[in-house]
């Protein structure tokens, strides 16, 4: 019995040690954008905030949808805000996450920056300018051939 109790709390301390290993030391991180199109909060007992972020590579292509969890409810405040606009989000990757209950993935957003609004109903990106516009030229009435006058109509032939 003693044994058993010993092991049952070695492995307690060990998931738990495993836990905050995995919440507080981050794999990687980078920075992901594109359109905020979900945010939830979901979960039985312990509520999570997921979100999907549409990534667009090619127009008319369908989009990559990269999935994450905010673990800051001040972050997700913020992205409740923004859901529909291009957003760039800066994120840290923690892998082996023993529990749902932290979040559903292993991608935790740590700052948004909304880079701009995507129009309401429009789920694409808007396309880039095709061409930039010409530059203005002189007025059509500050043109004119050497040697005329503006007073005169047409020049005269001596």
């Amino acid at each position: 019995m003693r044994y058993a109790l010993i092991g049952l709390l070695f492995f307690v301390a060990a998931a738990a040690g495993w836990t905050w290993f995995t919440l507080s030391w981050a794999y990687s991180d980078g920075t992901r954008a594109g359109v905020l199109q979900k945010l939830s909060r979901k979960g039985w007992i312990c509520k999570t905030e997921e979100g999907e972020l549409a990534q667009y590579v090619v127009a008319g292509v369908s989009p990559q949808i990269w999935q994450f969890s905010v673990r800051d409810r001040a972050i997700g405040t913020e992205l409740e805000k923004v859901v529909g606009s291009r957003v760039q989000l800066h994120y840290t990757e923690h892998p082996g996450v023993p529990s749902s209950c932290f979040a559903d993935t292993r991608y935790f957003v740590d700052h948004v920056t909304v880079i701009e609004t995507v129009p309401a109903g429009s789920l694409a990106p808007p396309p880039p300018n095709a061409a930039a516009p010409a530059a203005p030229g002189p007025a059509p009435s500050s043109i004119r051939p050497p040697g005329t006058s503006s007073s005169s109509a047409a020049p005269s032939n001596p």
